[in-house]
């Protein structure tokens, strides 16, 4: 019994990074980007991660962007963009390198 919950959870462990890249593809791109302010940042380390157009079933969606630390000491935004690949618009999500 031990042997088949340690292999499962060695499994999940393994396939999360690449549930956190998934993609989603479709033929009618984005609207154009929706200008934010910014403000000033919470505390000194916060970085900018700007918002985006997410696709939500039948429609775009703007997620607003947000102010946030990042998760370890010199790690940097690379932001979510769509990108236009064989007739499809795809979602490339943001995450931190």
């Amino acid at each position: 019994m031990f042997n088949k919950t340690a292999l499962a959870l060695l499994f999940a462990a393994a396939l999360a990074p690449a549930a956190s890249f998934a993609q989603v593809a479709i033929r009618v791109g984005p609207p154009p980007p929706v200008y934010e302010e910014r403000g000033r940042p919470p505390e000194r380390g916060y970085v900018w991660i700007g918002g985006h157009h997410r696709h939500e079933g039948d429609h775009y969606a703007w997620e607003a962007g947000r102010w946030e630390r990042p998760p370890h000491h010199g790690n940097r935004w690379v932001a979510a963009k769509w990108t236009h690949r064989h007739g499809e618009w795809v979602m490339v999500e943001g995450h931190w390198r």
